[in-house]
């Protein structure tokens, strides 16, 4: 039994090139299937004739191509691109001219980005006063708000006041203690190795708890309560806006300053005077602990204390840390109330609150240390 003869389709040619200069022209001539198997053998030659070709007329010869593939339309259009010009295509039949169409606005390379403008400093001046308008703006609005509070304490939420004081009180008092402790072991101990060298080791209780009550405590105390609260501030706010449920406030005619800034304002004000005396005893302890084990009493430690520090001392802290308080609150709701769009904003919002707020009390820290020498405080 034999099999009956079956018709058997003609093997496809062998892509060729051929390259030949005619006076100013190089002429690339292209014949057989332009497809992937094809173009892998011819790529590397194909770009080497056109990168030669510079200077001079580049002609591909297509008329001898049978199909043309995607593939075969990239290499002839990086082949137009190496040679840095166009290229003269002859002989392309018409669908080798619709897969050319096809791919070259892909193989096209991507348009440069434009580049940024730069700002000039009348802009940034402008926008630097714009920055201020705003900030005065919210400032006066809260003075004023505060103003009304007795008249629209109906809007005052005290449920608000406990439960932003127990959040950022109560609740931070362990981590006070820890940072407290901590600063004082470390201030101790830093400084009494100096000192032993002259026999004051005795002073070093003096210089401690002289920085601890006049700038460490307050500040420290600032830095927690801008890092858990005025973070806390600005995402609750912000979450709020971008829920659009501060417009539906306004649209109730509830006022957002006395609902949801005050509350807030008041209570950091209660507490950080509070926190800032955890952390001045912490430290203090802590102080106490590296004196007792270098061999000094803690009874000769508390005398000095008590002989260094006077009471003006102490206050002016407490007086510090309220202000610390208030411009971190302020900072932290302002970061709130300015929440944009996107899922990013009230993040963005919640960085704007702690960096804000450290660098305020950081700002307002030094100009209290100014204006307490000027007045010999």
């Amino acid at each position: 039994m034999t099999l009956p003869d079956m018709a058997r389709a003609p093997s496809p040619a062998p892509a060729r090139l051929d390259i030949s200069d005619q006076g100013t022209a190089t002429t690339l001539r292209l014949t057989g299937r332009l497809e992937v198997a094809e173009v892998s053998l011819l790529w590397k030659p194909v770009l080497r004739a056109a990168r030669k070709a510079r200077g001079r007329q580049l002609v591909i010869d297509l008329s001898g191509i049978e199909v043309c593939d995607t593939a075969g339309a990239s290499m002839l259009l990086e082949a137009e691109r190496v040679y840095g010009g166009t290229a003269e295509l002859l002989g392309a039949h018409e669908k080798i001219a619709a897969v050319l169409d096809l791919v070259r606005p892909v193989a096209a390379p991507p348009a440069a980005r434009p580049r940024a403008p730069t700002q000039t400093w009348r802009e940034v001046f402008a926008a630097s006063l714009t920055t201020c308008t705003a900030g005065l703006t919210y400032l006066g609005e809260v003075v004023i708000a505060t103003i009304r509070l007795p008249i629209r304490l109906r809007m005052f939420r005290f449920a608000d006041l406990a439960r932003t004081a127990d959040q950022a009180g109560v609740q931070a008092i362990p981590l006070v203690l820890l940072l407290g402790t901590l600063i004082g072991l470390i201030l101790a101990f830093q400084s009494l190795v100096p000192m032993r060298r002259f026999g004051a080791d005795i002073y070093v209780a003096n210089l401690v708890s002289l920085g601890l009550l006049r700038e460490l405590g307050p500040l420290l105390t600032a830095v927690v309560l801008s890092g858990r609260s005025g973070s806390a501030f600005a995402a609750e706010i912000g979450t709020m806006k971008v829920n659009q449920e501060l417009d539906a406030m306004a649209t109730m005619g509830i006022d957002v300053m006395t609902m949801l800034v005050l509350p807030r304002l008041i209570a950091a004000v209660l507490i950080m005077p509070v926190l800032t005396v955890i952390m001045d005893l912490a430290g203090l302890l802590g102080m106490t602990l590296v004196l007792a084990a270098s061999g000094i009493p803690p009874v000769a430690v508390g005398n000095q204390v008590a002989y260094a520090v006077v009471p003006l001392d102490f206050f002016g802290g407490l007086f510090k840390s309220a202000l610390f308080g208030a411009a971190i609150a302020a900072i932290g709701c302002r970061a709130g109330l300015s929440t944009g769009v996107g899922p990013r904003a009230v993040g963005l919002s919640a960085t704007a609150a702690v960096v804000g707020g450290i660098v305020a009390a950081i700002a307002l820290d030094g100009l209290l240390a100014v204006l307490f020498y000027r007045l010999g405080l």
